[in-house]
């Protein structure tokens, strides 16, 4: 659906539809997927034989569950506009703990068993969030705040990566016990770069692309678009 065919309030309220489904899904994995790791188990098949593997997943999910809560809120117009403040301070929490979970991300894919193909799409997607956040923080400490928020959203449609990561997971191991070839690992694979591929492509081309052509009703109807 185009926003651009719709009336300023119709408009307001698919923004605000789309940002819920966002907001949900993000606090929703968060909380199904980074509990078990605080309880001392995993949603998902762990070797605990690796020397901190279990543990890098552990404080990789900690941080990175609270960059997926805190992310929406900071593409709310009116929060940043009459709490400024902390506007600041809850991107300042988010920055730190995307690179608090990059780091423990980083040992865990060295050790990961899963395989070369998963460990090159976990490197990409690392690399990219880190590039993505320091240039957020660049932009916005040299006062380009346009520059600021296209960032961020690639970034966060990064981070937003870990939500359609699991989605895809849930549907591909639900089709297993119907194809009997499909193993976790390919499943686990796939996932991993379709999350990986569709979140950016979305975000260059109907977030970014939009917000460059100056058309900032556009990209804030957009920002919830990664879902």
């Amino acid at each position: 659906m185009s926003t651009a065919t719709l009336s300023p309030t119709a408009r307001r309220r698919w923004w605000w539809f789309l940002w819920s489904l966002l907001a949900v899904l993000a606090a929703g994995i968060a909380a199904y997927f980074v509990t078990p790791y605080v309880l001392g188990r995993s949603t998902i098949p762990i070797d605990r034989a690796i020397v901190g593997y279990y543990t890098s997943l552990v404080v990789h999910a900690v941080p990175a569950g609270l960059t997926l809560v805190l992310g929406p809120w900071q593409f709310v117009p009116r929060l940043r506009a009459r709490f400024p403040r902390l506007h600041r301070i809850t991107g300042r929490v988010y920055l730190i703990s995307v690179l608090g979970a990059a780091a423990a991300a980083s040992y865990a894919t060295v050790v990961t068993p899963s395989g070369f193909p998963l460990q090159v799409a976990f490197s990409v997607l690392i690399v990219a969030w880190l590039y993505t956040a320091y240039q957020g923080y660049r932009t916005i400490r040299r006062g380009d705040v346009r520059q600021h928020r296209i960032w961020m959203i690639r970034n966060y449609t990064l981070t937003f990566a870990a939500v359609t990561l699991r989605l895809y997971l849930m549907l591909g191991t639900a089709l297993m016990p119907v194809i009997p070839a499909l193993q976790f690992r390919d499943v686990y694979t796939a996932s991993a770069w379709l999350s990986l591929l569709g979140n950016v492509l979305v975000a260059e081309y109907f977030i970014v692309q939009r917000t460059r052509a100056g058309r900032p009703r556009d990209t804030r109807a957009a920002v919830a678009q990664p879902a």
